[in-house]
């Protein structure tokens, strides 16, 4: 009895995963089935997987009306320095939380999690002003400067909460032999906290790569466009060629699954932080 209910509870997460990776997988289906039908045609009314004679030449189209290719290398040159960036800000800003003083520490959380809270509408018109005064509208800087500040508060609380997790003696002792704050978390925090790392890197690569507000906003010149604003241009030439539409759609998310599926090994198996864990 022992071992059947060991195996039953073995069996139901994953039983109970598959309809929940079904709501996510169909989607995807019905947009890549619809990118390979003939230009021009409305999407199925039934369910259609395959369509009888795939248009592949739906993607090279595509290629063919804009310079996606340029739009894609824009993107993902914004979306790289962004990981990077964000990575070192976000992960120091949370790092130097771990170490304040309780008080001032609790203060700083609370401060973080109301600006989680604010709206983003709110701040568009600030940060515009602002960045037109500083001479960046028309370039990428406009669109890292939020990078330089951790991108948004949850980054900096995630690697807060990961830090903390990490018990002070270890700490102690790398102080002790010598290292100071900077090698402290270069050489001890961070590699730690890794699955942190590669989850912070995830989501700011989604962000910025999915991002279309503040492309629109900032961006003038059409060579500094990104992918959201050439999907955008897309729909404007021809608002019901669907096949079309789905193509350019199918490029847009590939990159960010293939970063999903890639990273996450990190998010399954052990425990990184086994046996070091400290104040929660």
């Amino acid at each position: 009895m022992h071992n059947v209910r060991r195996r039953i509870g073995r069996i139901f997460p994953h039983a109970a995963a598959i309809p929940i990776a079904i709501v996510f997988i169909v989607p995807l289906a019905w947009m890549l089935s619809t990118s390979l039908r003939a230009p021009g045609l409305p999407p199925p009314r039934a369910v259609e997987w395959l369509p009888g004679q795939p248009a592949w030449d739906n993607y090279a189209q595509i290629f063919r009306l804009l310079p996606l290719g340029q739009y894609a290398l824009n993107s993902l040159m914004i979306a790289g320095l962004a990981v990077g960036i964000t990575l070192v800000t976000a992960s120091a800003a949370g790092f130097a939380m771990s170490q304040m003083a309780d008080r001032a520490r609790e203060r700083i959380t609370l401060v973080s999690i109301g600006l989680l809270l604010v709206p983003l509408t709110a701040v568009w018109l600030a940060r515009y002003a602002l960045f037109a005064g500083l001479g960046l509208i028309n370039t990428y800087g406009a669109l890292l400067a939020p990078a330089a500040m951790g991108s948004s508060p949850l980054f900096v609380l995630l690697f807060y909460r990961a830090f903390r997790r990490i018990s002070r003696e270890v700490f102690e002792s790398a102080r002790l032999d010598g290292a100071g704050a900077f090698a402290v978390w270069r050489r001890v925090a961070l590699p730690l906290a890794r699955p942190t790392v590669v989850a912070v890197g995830v989501l700011t690569f989604l962000m910025y790569w999915s991002d279309f507000i503040n492309p629109l906003m900032y961006l003038k010149s059409q060579s500094l466009y990104t992918l959201p604003l050439g999907l955008r241009q897309l729909q404007q030439l021809d608002r019901t060629n669907w096949p079309l539409l789905m193509a350019a759609s199918v490029v847009v998310v590939a990159p960010a699954v293939v970063v999903f599926l890639t990273a996450q090994r990190w998010f399954l198996g052990a425990n990184w932080l086994s046996g070091t864990e400290g104040e929660t």
